[in-house]
């Protein structure tokens, strides 16, 4: 990354000097390594304003382009290209340095300026936490993780909606299905699987509700605003119920090795008065408006200035047909900021929420410890109690916002992006990045596996969709406890010697590995169908081939530590020499692959796509593959070269530890 931003500036800043020319200079990697390691098109573009031919425009720069570090020479090729080869005696030394450099710490007065604020899982907490949830905190885990590494400071928050519809309905089921009192339920709450309580309860509802349309409005709406005021049992028990279901979140989320600093709750927006500030700001405005007739009568509503929304705020007239799409209905829904009855959809929190993250509400939360934390882990929350005065600086305004939130909530995120720009705050909706993915399925043999029971016309589909409404779905915990069995089973048969608990860490690294690298090596708007075969497997596109790559080089290392002269003893003059000629080049794409990892940072933060990180840490590991079924490293018989070997599995080591650190993965001892 570093040598192609110096090739970067000093062809931008020869081509202004001699041409008088301002181009944004890219540059591609060559097919072939004969090609060299990066090549710019710049001259077909600048033939077009020069009118001359792009290979005379290509010969012109190479003859007079100054020396770029890193660079050792730029040849012409076909009609126009500019090739550059790096000098791999200089990028053997980089790349060392590239991978003994530190993450930076946040050790100046400056870095709360650029802050980053990165929310993700943010699961209602009505029930235990599902496959598709997995996805968002990976996703999200492995995004913070991956700007850290970029150096950014970056603040992970994961959002509360202990006052929403779900939450509602979990009370609901406990008041009126079920009979429970307050005391009831917090004594329920103490067991370690409340969540999968809630899950049973919630489906139940969903069918109670289902029975009687009037009776399930007519509740969810006292429910809702009885737990929005604070009061009565509802308030009592929708407490209860999302702070046991936030804590078990928590020690789900932990066995993935994913954490949070700050859990924003719900809550505390209304009971702040964050929402009533946001609230009188939007009236002021005009971003809102009050819908006096038809069907959204009495509701405040959003409606965009460049559509026809179909609804008269005077005569509130609904003029759309019934030939037009369901979605534009669920549109029409998603704009509703606050409801006829006085409460407030989530979108319109939502808008305060995000107010706060940039600093332009002028208002800020109170702080407490979360008392059941993951076990070593210090989490805070909002609160609408005492504030703890040594709370870190949460209020800090965040310079850009990444919401990880699944692609069926796309339109509800424009919302509250045009609620921020209609307050005038258009630089804030820019920097509001809706980190969107697709669903998570299941495999119909997967699906089969977990207990479920199929039609024979879902068996022959690819994949089959979950329902947390429906309760049918694969919960996080048990999803975690399948693989770790499998693994375990493994290991076992693999490593009769290792002591109990040696086997049980091993197989928890190796199915999370599984775990966390199936969910981030599809692409974003790619729909996942989980299986736990395909997961597990040692061989192919997985977690588990990955860190089975890093176990081998540390064997190499391991029986190769006594050997020849240390890898520092190794000059780039050498290096230079062993990574010449055609046995060379083999050796030169390993380095390459090795040094490429900041490289797969700035593409995975520049596209937004974690896949980037996921697929380097594969093609690093298949290189280390393919280097070692050629070269015998231990027995080389040239002393030079032997300690060239090794250093070169060192650093692949070195490079492919952190990618998978990046994704959350750790690589065991043995496999």
């Amino acid at each position: 990354m570093e040598i192609t931003t110096k090739l970067r500036d000093a062809l931008a800043k020869h081509i202004r000097a001699k041409y008088g020319v301002e181009l944004p200079i890219a540059l591609e990697r060559p097919p072939k390594i004969e090609l060299g390691e990066a090549a710019s098109p710049v001259c077909f573009e600048l033939a077009k304003r020069l009118k001359k031919a792009p290979r005379q425009i290509a010969q012109e720069i190479q003859n007079a382009l100054p020396p770029v570090p890193g660079v050792a020479k730029l040849e012409v090729a076909g009609a126009g290209y500019l090739n550059a080869y790096f000098d791999r005696g200089a990028f053997w030394d980089a790349a060392w340095s590239e991978a003994k450099a530190a993450i930076p710490k946040k050790d100046s007065q400056d870095w709360l300026s650029h802050k980053i604020i990165v929310e993700h899982t943010s699961i209602n907490p009505n029930k235990a936490a599902h496959i598709g949830h997995v996805r968002n905190a990976v996703l999200g885990d492995t995004m913070a993780r991956t700007l850290r590494q970029a150096g950014h400071n970056v603040q992970v928050q994961n959002y509360i909606d202990n006052t929403g519809v779900q939450v509602a309905d979990v009370v609901i089921g406990f008041l009126h299905m079920e009979k429970r009192t307050p005391i009831g339920v917090k004594m329920l709450a103490k067991e370690p699987r409340f969540d999968y309580y809630c899950w049973d309860l919630y489906a139940k509802a969903t069918q109670f509700f289902a029975e009687d349309k009037e009776r399930a409005a007519k509740l969810r709406g006292e429910t809702l605003k009885a737990i929005e005021e604070g009061r009565g049992e509802e308030a009592e028990i929708g407490q209860v119920v999302a702070d046991a279901v936030v804590s078990c979140h928590l020690r789900t989320m932990a066995r993935l090795g994913i954490f949070y600093e700050l859990l924003a709750r719900e809550s505390e927006i209304l009971h702040l008065h964050f929402w009533d500030l946001a609230f009188a700001k939007l009236k002021e405005s005009g971003v809102i408006q009050f819908v006096k007739y038809g069907k959204m009568a009495g509701c405040w509503i959003m409606p965009w200035k460049e559509e026809k929304s179909g609804i008269n705020t005077e005569s509130a007239e609904i003029t759309s047909t019934e030939g037009k799409e369901k979605n534009e209905e669920e549109n029409l829904q998603d704009k509703i900021i606050v409801r006829s009855n006085g409460t407030v959809t989530y979108v319109g929190k939502d808008i305060a929420y995000q107010l706060w993250k940039f600093g332009l509400l002028g208002k800020d939360f109170h702080y407490a410890k979360w008392p059941k934390a993951p076990e070593g882990e210090e989490v805070w929350a909002t609160t609408s109690g005492k504030n703890d005065p040594s709370a870190p600086p949460f209020g800090a305004p965040a310079k850009t916002v990444y919401n990880v939130i699944d692609a069926r909530q796309a339109y509800l995120q424009d919302v509250v992006a045009q609620g921020l720009r209609g307050l005038g705050h258009a630089e804030a909706a820019e920097n509001s990045i809706h980190l969107s993915y697709e669903i998570v399925a299941l495999t119909p043999r997967c699906a089969a596996e977990m207990g479920y029971e199929l039609s024979p016309e879902e068996a022959k589909k690819p994949y089959v969709e979950v329902s947390g409404r429906k309760g049918f779905g694969v919960k996080a915990d048990d999803l975690i406890d399948r693989l770790e069995s499998a693994a375990l089973a493994e290991v076992q048969q693999r490593h009769a010697e290792m002591s109990a608990e040696e086997q049980k860490q091993t197989a928890h690294a190796i199915a999370v590995g599984a775990l966390r690298f199936f969910l981030l090596k599809f692409t974003r708007n790619a729909i996942i169908a989980f299986d736990f075969a395909d997961a597990l497997s040692f061989e192919g596109e997985t977690g588990p081939y990955c860190q089975y790559a890093v176990v081998r080089i540390r064997g190499i290392r391991r029986k190769g530590t006594e050997a020849g002269p240390a890898r520092a003893t190794l000059t780039a003059e050498t290096a230079q020499k062993l990574l010449a000629g055609a046995e060379g080049n083999g050796l030169w794409e390993v380095l390459l692959a090795a040094g490429s990892l900041d490289y797969a940072v700035d593409a995975a933060i520049g596209a937004r796509e974690p896949a980037f990180v996921a697929k380097y840490a594969f093609q690093l590991a298949q290189a280390f593959n393919n280097f070692y079924h050629k070269h015998h490293v231990l027995s080389e018989a040239d002393e030079q070269k032997r300690a060239f070997l090794l250093g070169l599995t060192e650093l692949v080591e070195a490079q492919l530890v952190r990618a998978l650190d990046l994704m959350g993965i750790d690589a065991p001892e043995k496999m």
